[in-house]
């Protein structure tokens, strides 16, 4: 990802700047539910480096836990972090919109014709009946799964 790999000259500065991008996108990795972590598809290494500064509360320990994090970036490709991330959002704008409005059903329906229509209601359904009775989100989280088996966007 630096310049170096390009067979460029780096200064000293863009590389102290790639190294910051990596320990911020390892505090966005550290701030993320346990669940969503999960749903992200990152090398183990990474994911017990992350996993371990949740644990940690102490602000300097958890500082170094992030610095490492950043470290063990600079040895993988960072590349498909952002990218899961991304995915994710999408995915939970589609549930959002399926959840909002029935228009965004026949959307997705078309933009993905092998999802299982049925199934996609009733979890739909179930989701806004769960919201309406302050229940905790079992269906969301199903439909959550069934958007992410079915399509990538």
């Amino acid at each position: 990802m630096s310049a170096e790999n390009d067979g460029e000259f780096a200064s000293r500065t863009k590389k102290k700047q790639h190294v910051e991008e990596l320990q911020k996108l390892g505090a966005a990795l550290v701030a993320l539910a346990p669940a969503q972590l999960a749903a992200l598809a990152i090398p183990p290494e990474l994911l017990d480096a992350v996993r371990e500064a949740q644990r940690i509360t102490s602000h300097e320990a958890k500082r170094r836990q992030v610095q490492f994090i950043g470290k063990v970036m600079r040895k993988l490709d960072p590349e498909p972090v952002p990218a899961a991330r991304a995915q994710q959002r999408r995915l939970e704008s589609w549930r959002e919109r399926l959840i909002g409005g029935d228009g965004a059903l026949t959307e997705y329906a078309s933009a993905h014709p092998g999802t299982d229509l049925q199934a996609l209601r009733t979890l739909v359904r179930n989701a806004r009946k769960e919201i309406a009775e302050a229940k905790p989100p079992r269906a969301q989280r199903e439909l959550f799964r069934l958007l992410r088996e079915t399509g990538n966007d």
